[in-house]
Order: C-alpha cells, then structure tokens, then sequence
C-alpha cells in the first residue's frame, strides 16, 4: 500500500537514472524523454558540469536564510536582470508562487493607486497554478472544480483577443493588470499572433495597467530566446518563471520593471527556501550552459525540424488539426481525444504527453539532437497513424438478444 497522496493518475514506469535525453527505469529499460520533466530539464538529464556544480554546492552550503545575505542569489538576479531587461528579481521554488508573487504585486499597485478591489484580466485555457489564488487565474473548470470558492478579482477573456481586453478596459474601472501566456502550454501548445503582445502594451500603456507574463513554461531558452516576449520588440512590466531556470532543481522567479520593481517593501512578501544557494548555483549553471552550448539555436532548428518532419508524416489525415508552437515547444491536435496515445508512446520507449485532452504535447530538452528528433517523428507519427485509423474505423453493429 503506497502511503503517498493519490493526487497523479501515474503511468506505470518509475525512472532511476538519466544521461543527456535518456531516461532508464527500473528494470533498465532506456526511454528517449521528449517531456523533459514537462519543461524543467533543458539542459537533459545528469548534465556534467550541472552536476559537479551542484556536488561543489552541497559541500559547501545548500541553505541559510534570506534573513541574510545570499551571494550566488544577489549573482543570479543580476544575470536574469541582464538577460531580460527587467530591473528586480524575487525568488520562490516554483511557477505558482512566482504567480503569487506577480499577483500579489498587481493588487498592490493597485491599492497604490488607490482602488479598492483591484482585478486582473485573465485568459481562457491559462493555466497559472494550483494554489487558490492562481487557480482562480486559470482558466480550466476541470482543475478548478471542488475547490471553490475561488479568489475574486480575475475578470476572464478569450485568448488572443484584442477586442476582448479592450471592452474590458472601457467598462471595468478597477482592472490593474494583465496576465497572460504569450504561448499556452496546459492550454494546448496556444500561440497568440505576433501583434497580441504589442496590442496588449499598448492597452496596458494607455490605462496605466501591469502587463505581467507568465514564461514559467516558455521561458530559459525554450522558445529560442531567453524569453518568448523577446520575439518582439516590446518588454513586460512582470515576468514570472520556473520550470527551466533550475533544471529540476526547484526554482522559481518573479521579476519586475519600472515602477513594478519599487512596489515591494521588507515584510510585502517572502520564501523560506527561495533562492537558497543549492537553486541559485544550479540556475546559474544552467543559464550559462544554455548560453554556451548554443541551445537557443539549436531549440530553433530542433523545433522546426520536428514540427516539418510532422506536417510531412501526418499530412492529408482529417483527424489531425494543426502543428503548430515554438522552439521546442510543440503540440500536435488531434481531432479527438487522444490520452491512450501517451501510454503507447511509452511501451515504444518515448516519453510525451497529451494536454487539454486533444493535443499531443513535445517539449523536448534544449540538448535534442537531430537524430533524436528523427527518432521522435519516426516512433510517434505510425501510432498517430494508427490511432487514427482505429477511430475511423466502422465499429461493428451492437448484438441483440
């Protein structure tokens, strides 16, 4: 009998070691890992100087508190100030409470400037977390549902609409900021267009609102920028992240610009653990392998590769929807659900995920070599094909007594 929570519908497999993208269980089977923990281990599995970092850290301090000075935190805030642009960095362990934190922000500026009940303009199909308040800023009613009542002050619109915030901004006087996915990663691999963000600067420039990001999933290089913003020529007010910033070691970070980055006070908001000196030297080591190695780079010619190479395999089948992402952040929708298909990714030895029940979800590390994405395509496009195919087929007439 397991005594841990039953909150994961687990596949049966559990993995005792990693090298680069390969995983092996516990029977010794090898796995190609094209989920990276779900976006966490860009930099691939028992990364060599990752580890020696981390080895050198643990002998040295892992945690003391930040009732005190922590070096490697001041040392990483200034390399994520520089990466970004943004001018502030708070530290958590992960993206829900970097949400939190962005959250937290917004509804204290807007007390500053005086509103009573300040709101926040949400999207449909965000996922932001699952701690009360950032579960209130998602938008599913599956992860929602049983935990109400939920946090007031989000008001919801359609994602990638323009229009939608803009009706907001003329009959919602206590709206202070946006928060927003610029690529919807739960949602299914949702990529806004290329004007979305400069609209939204430009709505939130006009109302004096926070345009806040949610880069927890599209963040540290995934996208093929540092950021998934920095495709265009605009730059957020808050930016939160996790996922890859630690390369699965727990890390999160709320980070701020203009007058954003003034709001907090000694006492406005805190962590424990956030940004001890284990977190912070591996984020420091992973940023600087990325930048090194040149996986941005290779992030674009993987991602690109894969979703051409899908689009090939796959082309002219009606139960495929779309291709679509960025970097080596992918999703292949299909006409109808497809959970069964993750379970059959893993007997084959790959490891993937379906999201938003439709959509077949990649996110390989940022190491991916051509030939792994070769042998992605190679396993995973004939068990579409077939899964497909056993759909549309004719089911046989139901027997009568």
């Amino acid at each position: 009998m397991s005594h841990v929570m039953n909150t994961y519908a687990r596949l049966p497999v559990a993995f005792e070691r990693g090298e680069g993208a390969w995983l092996w269980d516990t029977g010794g089977k090898r796995y190609l890992d094209a989920l990276a923990g779900i976006a966490v281990c860009g930099v691939g599995h028992s990364h060599p100087r990752l580890t020696a970092v981390l080895r050198d850290q643990v002998g040295k301090l892992i945690h003391s508190s930040n009732l005190y000075g922590i070096t490697l935190q001041e040392d990483l805030a200034h390399r994520l100030a520089a990466i970004s642009g943004m001018d502030s960095v708070f530290f958590c362990n992960s993206g829900c409470e970097a949400n939190e934190a962005a959250i937290k922000l917004a509804r204290y500026y807007g007390h500053q400037k005086g509103i009573e009940a300040p709101a926040i303009v949400v999207m449909e199909k965000a996922f932001h977390g699952r701690t009360i308040a950032t579960l209130s800023a998602t938008g599913s009613r599956k992860v929602q549902a049983g935990f109400e009542p939920l946090v007031a002050g989000f008001v919801r619109v359609p994602f990638d609409d323009l229009d939608a915030v803009r009706r907001v901004a003329e009959s919602n006087r206590n709206v202070v900021a946006v928060l927003v996915e610029l690529i919807q990663g739960e949602g299914g691999i949702n990529v806004c267009r290329a004007d979305y963000l400069t609209g939204l600067r430009e709505i939130c420039d006009a109302h004096g609102w926070l345009l806040m990001l949610d880069e927890v999933q599209s963040g540290i290089g995934r996208t093929g920028a540092w950021f998934a913003f920095q495709h265009s020529a605009v730059k957020p007010d808050v930016m939160t992240l996790a996922k890859g910033l630690g390369n699965g070691v727990p890390i999160g970070a709320c980070l701020a610009a203009g007058a954003a980055a003034k709001l907090f006070k000694p006492g406005s908001h805190g962590s424990t653990f956030g940004g001890n000196p284990l977190a912070c030297a591996a984020a420091l080591a992973t940023l600087a392998i990325i930048e090194e190695d040149g996986l941005m780079t290779n992030a674009v010619e993987m991602g690109e590769f894969l979703r051409a190479a899908f689009r090939a395999r796959l082309a002219g089948n009606a139960g495929v929807r779309e291709i679509r992402g960025a970097g080596l952040m992918i999703g292949i929708e299909l006409a109808q659900p497809c959970n069964d298909l993750v379970q059959q990714a893993l007997d084959a030895g790959l490891l993937v995920n379906v999201t938003a029940d439709t959509v077949i979800r990649l996110l390989p590390p940022l190491i991916f070599t051509r030939e792994q994405s070769r042998l992605v395509v190679d396993t995973l496009a004939p068990l579409i094909l077939d899964f497909l195919s056993r759909q549309a087929a004719p089911q046989p007439a139901a027997q009568t007594a």
